[in-house]
């Protein structure tokens, strides 16, 4: 019983330790946004593509360990990087899934065909997809399969919508080449439907496990809507002029649409 005390009571501790870092991490991310947003009119330090990616994803991770807890950040971490690698290996393989491409050498080394940054990446962008979609189905009954599905159907539409802005300037930039270009700026519109595909598969496996445990925490204050946030500070930055300026449209309603929204919702819920 005496041996109990202690570890009581420094779990608050080490949750306001969690939610402390999470804070400095949105704050990191925040600035290397801005560096994009900014970057047309003023050059900023930033971290290159792999520095953006390490912190971004340290802070969706840690997001979630604060907000879920251990058990239910490592389910839903293992399962993206999992399914994202094993698509992405075949893709690039057989040009099945997304379209036939193949990964420079910008993202560091590889596993494979697919670089070891790249599963990471996925995780980055689809736990904020999945914050985003959990506060536009904030009623709707996620304890069945059908509502399950519905919000993995939304989370991986909101993420696809990322992918609609992303894609096209990282391919130009040299980070992985389509080698027969597409209909879509250069990529394939089968890229989306792949995208739609494993991004779905995620949510809807991650609600599945996540199924009978602890009730997950309601995207309702500040705190758990700190990836709703990034997400829309994000899609402002992609607004802002790029390479490809038609890509400024696409951003303000494919992203930005979901974002505000999700923002409405939150705000809603609070007042």
């Amino acid at each position: 019983m005496g041996s109990a005390r202690p570890s009581q009571e420094s779990e608050p501790g080490m949750k306001r330790w969690i939610a402390s870092f999470v804070q400095l991490l949105f704050a990191a991310m925040m600035y290397l946004i801005f560096v994009e947003l900014a970057r047309h009119w003023i050059a900023l330090p930033t971290l290159g593509n792999i520095g953006f990616t390490l912190v971004f994803v340290t802070f969706s991770v840690s997001h979630c360990l604060a907000c879920e807890g251990l058990r239910r950040t490592l389910l839903f971490f293992v399962l993206t990087a999992v399914i994202s690698y094993v698509l992405e290996e075949v893709g690039v393989r057989s040009g099945l899934i997304y379209g036939p491409y193949h990964y420079g050498a910008m993202l560091g080394p590889k596993l494979g065909s697919v670089p070891v940054l790249i599963p990471l990446a996925w995780f980055m962008m689809i736990y904020p997809s999945w914050i985003v979609a959990r506060a536009l189905l904030r009623d709707v009954d996620t304890s069945s399969l059908a509502g399950l599905a519905a919000q993995a159907m939304i989370a991986a539409w909101v993420m696809s919508a990322w992918d609609t802005v992303m894609d096209p300037g990282m391919a130009a930039a040299g980070n992985w080449v389509w080698e027969h270009g597409g209909g879509y700026f250069g990529v394939p519109l089968r890229n989306y439907f792949g995208w739609l595909l494993t991004t779905f598969l995620v949510f809807l496996g991650a609600g599945l496990l996540w199924r009978g445990k602890n009730k997950a925490a309601e995207v309702v204050d500040s705190f758990a809507a700190l990836p709703i946030l990034i997400y829309a500070f994000y899609a402002l930055s992609y607004v802002t002029p790029r390479g490809i300026p038609a890509l400024q449209v696409v951003a303000l309603f494919a992203m930005g649409f979901p974002a505000l929204l999700a923002t409405v919702q939150v705000w809603a819920r609070r007042i």
